[in-house]
């Protein structure tokens, strides 16, 4: 990902995670929470060396977590079988649409109007989340000079005038079109329709134990969050009610919250 170098290293040493986990515990410690948002991402650049470590480092943490996901084998069965019908499905019917909206994305600036984006799944697992571009083609290049602007109170990065968003782009991501290309993630197993969102690296690496949690499950296109505010409720919510999910999750639960969803998308609750 053409992004911000740390230190004009082209690898992530395990020195430079542990010095960024310590700083961040530091900073804990001292009262300096997460709670007033990240304005100075300290990595921004993960080649495969370095979402190796970080891969490691949520894995060996999760091993001592005090949270066990709800649902057996049988949850886990079907929940995948709903997965695989309600994507592809969703992919077929949507196949035209999302091909004209393609169009008039290279339209404006003609550039691939399909983004991926490394994220982070369960255990800490790195793959590519694929949406519809609605920003610039150099928006990850030119990261570093917005940051500063995140409205967040966490560790996910929010602008309400984030100037790399296009023209169509702002309209996208108000009506969360730009989001379903992520049926696609959904039928490769990459993702769940319902599960939390997945965070990209260079949060996870200013992550908590407690926040971590959020990887011990699969994650998904939407979760509590999602139907409950989304852009508007605070990190620390964000976290716990994904947490409040992992220990509750059903297939009652996942049917409800993908109802909630889709009302949260036609109300454009949230979305910005």
């Amino acid at each position: 990902m053409p992004e911000q170098k740390l230190s004009q290293k082209s690898l992530l040493s395990e020195d430079d995670v542990t010095e960024v986990v310590l700083k961040e515990l530091e900073n804990e410690k001292n009262g300096k929470s997460n709670s007033e948002g990240v304005t100075d991402y300290p990595i921004l650049e993960f080649d495969d060396h370095a979402l190796g470590l970080l891969s490691a480092g949520v894995h060996e943490t999760l091993q001592y977590s005090q949270i066990t996901p709800a649902g057996g084998k049988v949850y886990e069965t079907v929940k995948r079988f709903c997965d695989v019908v309600i994507s592809a499905l969703a992919l077929l019917v949507l196949l035209i649409p999302l091909g004209i909206v393609c169009l008039l994305i290279y339209i404006e600036d003609k550039g691939n109007p399909i983004f991926s984006q490394v994220r982070l799944t369960k255990d800490g697992k790195p793959f590519r989340m694929y949406k519809l571009r609605s920003m610039c083609m150099d928006a990850e290049a030119r990261f570093a000079q917005v940051q500063k602007e995140n409205k967040s109170d966490g560790l996910a990065f929010k602008s309400d005038n984030d100037p790399r968003i296009t023209k169509i782009g702002k309209f996208i991501r108000k009506t969360s079109i730009d989001e379903l290309p992520q049926f696609w993630n959904v039928l490769k197993g990459d993702m769940s329709i319902i599960g939390p969102r997945p965070p990209l690296p260079r949060e996870v690496v200013l992550y908590t134990p407690e926040q971590m949690n959020r990887l011990l499950v699969k994650g998904g296109l939407s979760c509590i969050c999602q139907t409950e505010g989304r852009s508007d409720m605070e990190f620390e919510k964000w976290v716990e009610s994904d947490i409040r999910y992992i220990k509750t999750r059903n297939l009652g639960l996942d049917i409800s919250l993908l109802f909630k969803t889709a009302g949260a998308v036609l109300l454009r609750k949230g979305a910005k």
